[in-house]
C-alpha cells in the first residue's frame, strides 16, 4: 500500500475516520430505516417471511437522503 501511495501520491487524498463512525457512512442510514421500519418489530413466523418484507421495503425506496451536518452540498458537488 505504501508503495502505491508513493507512486500515486498526486491523486490520493486520505480521510481518516473513526474505527466506528456510523454517520458518516451513509447506508448506515438505510440500514436504521430498514430496522426502524421492518426488522424491529415485525412478526413474521419465518426468516424468509422477514427476508422478503426486507427486500420488498428496500426495492419500494426510490431515493434515500444522505446530506445532513457531516456531508455538506459542497462536499457532495466536489465529490462528484
Amino acid at each position: 500500500m505504501q508503495e502505491f501511495y508513493a507512486k500515486h501520491v498526486d491523486r490520493i487524498e486520505f480521510h481518516f475516520l473513526p474505527k466506528y463512525a456510523p454517520e458518516c457512512n451513509p447506508i448506515e442510514r438505510v440500514w436504521w430505516r430498514l430496522h426502524e421500519a421492518i426488522t424491529r418489530n415485525h412478526t413474521c413466523p419465518t426468516l424468509m417471511e422477514l427476508v422478503d418484507l426486507a427486500i420488498a421495503w428496500l426495492t419500494e425506496q426510490r431515493t434515500f437522503r444522505v446530506q445532513d451536518s457531516v456531508y455538506t452540498i459542497q462536499e457532495m458537488t466536489e465529490a462528484a
